[in-house]
């Protein structure tokens, strides 16, 4: 699971640790916290060794049964952080045929629709196998986040529980 934002308290992670708590039995959540640091891609950097970091993140996505993402827009389109994070997985094996899914919680009606739809691109360009019913816009405003840094239980926890369900079943 990956939040795109490295804002502290994001809606975004929120929603990713909402997702994490709504893990059917025996289903284990890993977040990848590490998006902050990793080095500015740099093919010239892409061969062993490769930056630490960037060994994790590629050993944990080699080993998730799936992929599951949340990102604010910045500029109308996905932060740089997790473009950058996407670009050291562009021509590796790890995301091949991966399923993935993402929710969108922003909470003003198509405010995202550029980020998600260069998401798609993206993820499109790293062989993921894109999981139409886990793929969902969950409007999240910032009232909903309880001091637990989960998303209150109600609607929109419940949609996140069933785009859960729906990437889990792929996988």
């Amino acid at each position: 699971m990956i939040s795109g934002s490295v804002r502290q308290g994001s809606v975004n992670a929120a929603v990713i640790a909402t997702a994490a708590a709504s893990m059917p039995e025996g289903v284990t959540a890993v977040t990848y916290e590490g998006i902050g640091e990793l080095p500015h891609f740099n093919p010239d950097l892409d061969h062993d060794p490769l930056p630490e970091s960037v060994t994790e993140l590629r050993r944990l996505i080699d080993e998730a049964s799936a992929l599951l993402i949340s990102t604010p827009e910045y500029a109308g389109a996905m932060p740089g952080a997790l473009k950058n994070l996407l670009e050291w997985t562009v021509g590796g094996v790890e995301t091949t045929q991966k399923p993935t899914g993402w929710i969108n919680p922003s909470a003003i009606l198509n405010r995202s629709a550029g980020t998600y739809a260069s998401l798609r691109i993206v993820l499109e360009y790293t062989d993921c196998r894109i999981v139409e019913e886990a793929c969902v816009d969950v409007p999240v405003p910032r009232a909903l986040l309880a001091e637990d840094g989960l998303v209150t239980p109600g609607p929109e926890r419940d949609a996140i529980a069933a785009a859960v369900a729906a990437l889990v079943a792929a996988s």
